[in-house]
């Protein structure tokens, strides 16, 4: 069936091929037992000159890591949040086992069967490096627990051997629950949260163990690249590398096919708004936190402090929605002022996303009042972009504050045209208004009569734009105002409503060297005696 080869110079020359090809792969062999000798006596070297000189690991076994002030309403709500680091310590029984399947499916599913160093992921590692473009590491996560808490991030031999040899000590020392417990509770995920818990209330604003399937294999998607797997700041790497993490675990038998086709094709709801919180108290936070830290100093934000306050969150969100309202109006009343700015929209459309969203990350949005650049304007309808890229069309009555703006003689410094910077609110039916930032600010407090408990307390409108707090750092004079402590005051001096006292000009005597006190009525004018009922009613001085 085959011819054999006849030409005796092709044999001669095949012959020196397979003798070549022998001598190559008794080298290798013997290369590849050379090498393994060579690792053998440097893990013996090591394990002699090294190992014993590990740092203690006193900071795993008696875990207690930063922890940040937090200060609650007195009805147990989170307001504020203070602390290098956000963190929520977390046991491992209290875990939701979807998280830790999560992390394991992605992070190191052979934890539980390796000895801190996993020899078949590394050698999966290795073939996986050399048939593709992408790179795939093989640290566990007992080794990131070593990387972490005691070494640094360079790239070197060294270094590799010390977390290696980090990672057998760790594995002697502490169970894999109580290595896993750490890990979950000390790895960063973004946005200043350390440990799944935090990453969950920031992310998703609920607790660890009410998140979803889909909602955790986001977060565990979180710890190779917290900034690029960001589901805030770049939600389609994020979504992708959710939809990884949800096959891994589906391959790796941790979920079932229906389950897996339910979390690919949840909806995930990520908390963006700029209050982290569920209550609007952050002028409150800020002068506890002063308060906390003139006792406490630096630890203020590293001892895990808990404040409770007089506040009430009924009573706090009233209080802000009054002044937030009140503000609008006022200002509503007296006109609109005109764009905040105006911005040239460059020519070619790829470059326009970039230069509006460069330039509105200057106007930052005010809890529900967003700034919009203008694409096209009329007095009928003005189109507009919002941070997010979306466009959004105005007309009817969301045009009727600015429409002295949009008329064809309006003034050019009020007039708003494409590139203009606007301000923009939806109304309870969802359709967009005109709006603008108010320029007056307000202040609210409310105190308990019985016992002077501050129940709520709203410092000027907006905190992430003015920090400054219109209750306790706006001195002013109390003016008539100040009236009715004086009239209740007489009350208990047996004074009554019916009490006849005299309006009439009056002097006091000074100390020595000094002028005469002489106080006045604001107008000047006197009608002598009246009934101290009269005279409250008629905001007499005298």
């Amino acid at each position: 069936m085959f011819k054999k080869n006849r030409n005796p110079e092709a044999q001669n020359a095949a012959r020196p091929s397979r003798k070549l090809l022998a001598r190559i792969v008794i080298s290798c062999a013997a290369l590849g037992a050379g090498m393994a000798l060579i690792g053998a006596l440097i893990v013996i070297l090591a394990m002699t000159l090294i190992y014993p000189k590990l740092p203690p690991m006193d900071q795993l076994t008696d875990y207690h890591p930063k922890m940040p002030l937090r200060i609650y309403t007195a009805d147990h709500v989170l307001m504020g949040e203070f602390g290098e680091e956000r963190r929520s310590l977390v046991r491992i029984n209290k875990i939701p086992d979807i998280m830790k399947k999560a992390v394991l499916a992605i992070e190191d599913d052979r934890f539980y069967q390796h000895s801190g160093v996993d020899y078949i992921g590394i050698l999966r590692a290795a073939l996986h490096n050399l048939v593709s473009r992408s790179s795939q590491g093989a640290s566990t996560i007992t080794q990131q627990v070593a990387r972490n808490f005691f070494l640094t991030s360079e790239q070197t031999f060294k270094r590799k051997l010390y977390e290696v040899l980090l990672a057998w000590k760790i594995e002697k020392t502490l169970t894999k629950d109580q290595i896993f417990e750490i890990y979950l509770n000390q790895i960063y995920l973004g946005q200043r949260a350390f440990g799944f818990a935090s990453a969950a209330q920031v992310y998703f604003g609920k607790p660890l163990q009410d998140i979803t399937l889909a909602e955790a294999a986001m977060l565990a998607g979180l710890p190779k690249a917290p900034s690029a797997n960001n589901p805030i700041t770049n939600p389609t790497r994020a979504k992708q590398r959710q939809q990884y993490i949800l096959l891994r675990m589906k391959q790796l038998g941790y979920i079932t096919d229906q389950e897996y086709e339910t979390a690919k094709n949840e909806e995930i709801k990520v908390k963006t708004s700029r209050n982290e919180f569920n209550v609007h108290a952050q002028y409150v936070a800020e002068m506890v936190r002063m308060m906390v830290y003139d006792q406490y100093k630096d630890e203020t934000y590293t001892r895990g402090l808990n404040v409770y306050t007089t506040i009430t969150r009924k009573d706090q969100e009233a209080a802000y929605q009054a002044v937030r309202r009140g503000v609008m109006d006022y200002d509503k009343r007296h006109g609109y002022r005109g764009p905040e700015g105006y911005m040239t929209i460059p020519s070619t459309k790829e470059a326009v996303a970039d230069a509006i969203e460069d330039e509105l990350a200057r106007y930052p949005d005010s809890d529900g009042i967003s700034s919009a650049v203008v694409l096209e304007a009329s007095p009928q309808l003005v189109r507009a972009v919002l941070p997010s890229g979306s466009e959004i069309s105005i007309s009817g009555n969301g045009l009727s504050f600015a429409a002295s703006a949009l008329a064809p003689g309006a003034n050019a410094g009020k007039q708003i045209k494409r590139g203009s910077i606007i301000r923009i609110a939806q109304d309870a039916a969802g359709n967009w208004n005109i709006v603008q930032m108010p320029q007056v600010e307000a202040a609210l407090v409310s105190l308990n009569p019985n016992d002077g408990a501050i129940k709520a307390l709203i410092g000027g409108f907006d905190f992430t734009q003015k920090k400054f707090n219109h209750v306790t750092q706006a001195w002013r004079q109390p003016g008539s105002s100040f009236k009715p402590f004086i009239y209740s005051a007489s009350l208990e001096k047996n004074f009554a409503p019916a009490s006849i006292i005299n309006d009439s000009p009056m002097s006091f005597s000074g100390q020595p060297g000094s002028q005469n006190w002489n106080p006045k009525n604001f107008d000047s004018r006197y009608e002598g005696p009246m009934t101290m009922r009269r005279g409250l009613m008629k905001s007499k001085n005298m």
